[in-house]
């Protein structure tokens, strides 16, 4: 199970899984299990940049800006199929995380994050969750780049 890989690879850093008893695959649903604002979810997008897997975490009310994304990565934005997300990630969709991944997946985080002090990346289920400061999520995330690629 994800969850259990994203356990191990934090186990002995002080930073604590939370297992929620409810859903918190969405970020509405993640907002009100951890009791914070849908914003301070950090959501982790994935797409296919020349068919290999890459992770975008960004703000949660973010949203893909085409345009910029383009000017990034050369490349309309192709999303994974929900049904191959886990195969090319690891993660199933609702859990996915830029924690325990597969290799050779490569991960960038969104300026929309540099809103928060605090954001909360889901941690390898439907049901789990990380708090982290930015400094830890750029440590935890093995992050490419911070880029920008969100609406403003």
């Amino acid at each position: 199970m994800a969850v259990d890989k994203v356990k191990a690879f934090f186990a002995g850093t002080g930073v604590d899984v939370i297992e929620l008893p409810e859903s918190s695959a969405t970020v509405d649903l993640a907002a009100e299990a951890l009791s914070t604002e849908p914003d301070q979810i950090a959501k982790t997008l994935s797409f296919l940049v020349n068919d290999e897997p890459v992770l975008i975490v960004m703000a949660g009310e973010a949203r893909i800006d085409n345009h910029k994304y383009k000017g990034v990565f050369h490349k309309k934005a192709k999303m994974i199929p929900f049904d191959q997300v886990e195969d090319y990630v690891g993660h199933a969709p609702g859990g996915v995380c830029p924690f325990a991944v597969k290799d050779g997946v490569q991960v960038y985080l969104d300026e929309s994050l540099k809103r928060h002090e605090e954001v909360f990346p889901a941690a390898g289920s439907s049901n789990s969750a990380v708090k982290l400061s930015i400094p830890d999520l750029e440590k935890y995330s093995g992050y490419e780049a911070w880029i920008d690629v969100t609406k403003n």
